[in-house]
C-alpha cells in the first residue's frame, strides 16, 4: 500500500473552541447487531460516521437487516424478518465486533454459522468465554474448517460466572438471554458504559433487565412477540473524548467537549487532573449540550498508570496516556494488565524522540521537553490517534501513515482538531 492517505501534523499554538463528541464505536456496532432480535424499523441517533459502521452494515445486510443513513448521525435499520443466520468469512475478518451477531442470532433463529477470524485459533481469542456461557444456556457448538456452528432449540436461563469481565462475552450472553426461557444471571459481568447502553436499547425494545451497569446482570427472558423495534441515541465515545483531552493537554489551551460524559471517565479524569489539567463538568451529562471543559497550562506532571477493566483505566486510553507522559515532567510507569503486545506503537513514538523503555507488561516513560517531527505509521486505531496527538507536541512536521486504522474509530479527527486551531491536514494518496 504505497499510495495511501497520511495525516500531516505540525506543532502549533494552544487549542481553543468546542468539539462535539460523537457516539461510541464500541456501542453502536453492538446496537446494530441487536437489531437482529426483532422485526421492524429502528432509528439510531448520534451514530459516528466511521468505517466500522459501514462494515457492520455490510455484514448485517448479508444476514438480512438493511441500513440507510438519513442524515448526519442518523441511521435507519430495517429488519424485515427474513434472516439468514450465516456470517461469511470475508465480512467477519474485517471487523472484530462481528462476533456480536452470535448471541442475537442464536436466541432468535436457534442456529448460526459464524466464521472465526483466523481459522481454527479457537482458544487464544477469548471467544471460549462466549461459548461456555452460551453452552450453560443449552447451546451446542461444532467447529469445522474455521466455522463455528451453533445450535439451540430454545435457550434456557442459567447462572453464569465469567472468569474475567469480558465485554464481548457479556454482550453475547445478555443478547442471547433476552429470549431464553426463565432468568439468566451473569456474575462478574463487564460494566462498561457501552454495555449499559446496549441494555438500555434492549429495554427500549421490551426486554427485562435488572442490575444494568453493575457486575451482576439479571435478564428475565421474554417471548419473541414481546420484543419490538425502537429508536435510540448512542452513548458518547469516551475514547474519542479522551483523545481531544490529550490533544489539549500536550498543546495547551482551553477546549469544551460537548456530549462527553464525565461519569463514564471518572478514573481517567482523576489521573489527568493529577497530571495538571483543570477539568470541569458542564451540566450533569444528561443533555446533549452538557460535557466537559478542559484547561491546560504549563508542562504536564508524570504519573504511574495501570490498565484495568472498567471502571479502571481502559487499555484503549493507554496510547494517549503514554503520549502525554512523553512530554511530561518526570518519569511515569505504565502497566498493561489486560493485553500483552499492546505496546507496539512505542517504537513509533521513539521515532519522534520519546524516551520510552517497554518491557513485557511495563513501559517506563521519561518525559522530554518536546518531541521532534518524523514520519510514523499507525499500527491500530488508538495508537494512530495517539501518534496524531504526539505530532501536536513535536517540533516540525509529523506525517502519520496507516490512517485507514484511524478511520475505523474516528470520524473526521483531522477536521475536528483543525477547528480547534491545530495545524493539521489530510494528504490524499496519488
Amino acid at each position: 500500500m504505497h499510495d495511501e492517505d497520511r495525516i500531516i501534523v505540525r506543532h502549533g499554538g494552544p487549542l481553543r473552541g468546542e468539539v462535539v463528541i460523537p457516539g461510541a464505536k464500541n456501542a453502536v456496532l453492538k446496537l446494530m447487531a441487536a437489531t437482529l432480535l426483532a422485526d421492524g424499523e429502528y432509528v439510531l441517533r448520534n451514530v459516528p460516521a466511521i468505517a466500522d459502521v459501514g462494515i457492520m452494515s455490510d455484514l448485517l445486510m448479508s444476514i438480512g437487516v438493511t441500513s440507510t443513513w438519513e442524515g448526519p448521525g442518523r441511521l435507519r435499520m430495517v429488519n424485515a424478518g427474513q434472516l439468514r443466520p450465516v456470517a461469511p468469512y470475508e465480512l467477519v475478518e474485517r471487523i472484530r465486533a462481528s462476533i456480536n451477531v452470535l448471541g442475537p442470532l442464536l436466541g432468535r433463529c436457534g442456529h448460526v454459522e459464524l466464521s472465526l477470524p483466523g481459522g481454527d485459533d479457537f482458544g487464544s481469542r477469548p471467544i471460549d468465554m462466549h461459548l461456555k456461557g452460551l453452552e450453560a444456556m443449552g447451546a451446542t457448538f461444532e467447529l469445522r474448517h474455521g466455522v463455528v456452528e451453533a445450535t439451540a432449540e430454545r435457550l434456557h436461563g442459567a447462572e453464569i460466572t465469567l472468569e474475567f469481565p469480558s465485554v464481548g462475552a457479556t454482550e453475547n450472553i445478555l443478547t442471547a438471554a433476552v429470549f431464553a426461557k426463565g432468568t439468566t444471571v451473569i456474575d462478574n459481568a463487564a460494566r462498561e458504559p457501552e454495555i449499559a447502553d446496549l441494555c438500555q436499547f434492549l429495554v427500549g425494545m421490551g426486554a427485562q433487565f435488572e442490575g444494568i451497569g453493575s457486575s451482576t446482570l439479571v435478564i428475565h427472558g421474554v417471548e419473541r412477540h414481546e420484543l419490538h423495534s425502537t429508536d435510540h441515541a448512542v452513548v458518547a465515545d469516551r475514547i474519542q473524548a479522551a483523545t481531544y483531552l490529550a490533544a489539549t493537554a500536550v498543546s495547551g489551551g482551553e477546549v469544551v467537549l460537548r456530549g462527553a460524559r464525565a461519569d463514564h471517565m471518572e478514573m481517567l479524569l482523576r489521573r489527568f487532573r493529577d497530571m495538571g489539567l483543570t477539568i470541569t463538568s458542564i451540566g450533569d451529562g444528561t443533555n446533549p449540550g452538557d460535557g466537559l471543559a478542559v484547561w491546560a497550562q504549563g508542562r504536564l506532571h508524570s504519573i504511574d498508570v495501570a490498565t484495568l477493566p472498567y471502571p479502571g483505566i481502559a487499555t484503549d486510553y493507554k496510547p494517549l496516556v503514554v503520549t502525554m507522559l512523553t512530554v511530561a515532567d518526570g518519569v511515569g510507569i505504565v502497566t498493561e494488565n489486560l493485553y500483552p503486545g499492546r505496546f507496539r506503537y512505542v517504537e513509533e513514538l521513539q521515532r519522534l524522540g520519546a524516551d520510552i523503555r517497554a518491557d513485557g507488561h511495563h513501559a517506563v516513560v521519561r518525559g522530554v521537553p518536546r518531541l521532534s517531527g518524523a514520519p510514523v505509521r499507525a499500527p491500530d486505531i488508538r495508537a494512530g490517534a495517539a501518534l496524531v496527538v504526539a505530532g501536536l507536541a513535536a517540533e516540525g512536521e509529523t506525517s502519520v501513515a496507516g490512517v485507514h486504522h484511524v478511520d475505523r474509530g474516528y470520524d473526521d479527527l483531522v477536521g475536528r482538531l483543525a477547528a480547534l486551531g491545530a495545524d493539521i491536514e489530510r494528504a490524499s494518496a496519488g
